[in-house]
């Protein structure tokens, strides 16, 4: 793990499976995820934005460094994780970013998981085939 300062706020953030620990530092706005960088470690255009988000709506994407600590989970869920964890650091850091978080849908944990497979079906949902004769 990169040597987390001592100024640093530190928040965890959950989606599905994935499970993001997340801390942010005054900075100029580098994003480290698991000792990578975030064009590194996210394929994906809308998971960096989906990152972003939160730092961009308080206005705070040049103030702060994030370096978060993610596992479990897929890259989608990952990148939920962490926007989470983002989002209640700055609440931390700031009571009165609250508010346009919350309005924006930030603050609350996503709670949408899979559905477990049900004994004597094909799937969670899907059922097999009848057949009448």
């Amino acid at each position: 793990m990169a040597k987390v300062e001592r100024n640093s706020t530190y928040a965890t953030g959950r989606r599905k499976h994935a499970v993001a620990r997340v801390w942010l530092m005054p900075g100029s706005g580098k994003v480290t995820i698991n000792q990578r960088t975030i064009d590194n470690y996210f394929g994906r255009a809308t998971s960096k934005m989906v990152l972003r988000q939160p730092l961009e709506l308080t206005g705070q994407t040049a103030n702060y460094d994030v370096y978060a600590n993610v596992q479990g989970g897929g890259l989608s869920g990952q990148a939920d994780a962490i926007k989470l964890g983002i989002t209640r650091a700055l609440m931390k850091i700031n009571a009165a970013h609250r508010p346009p978080l919350k309005s924006a849908g930030y603050v609350t944990r996503d709670p949408r998981v899979k559905e477990r497979k049900k004994y004597g079906q094909r799937g969670a949902r899907a059922r097999f085939q009848f057949s009448k004769r």
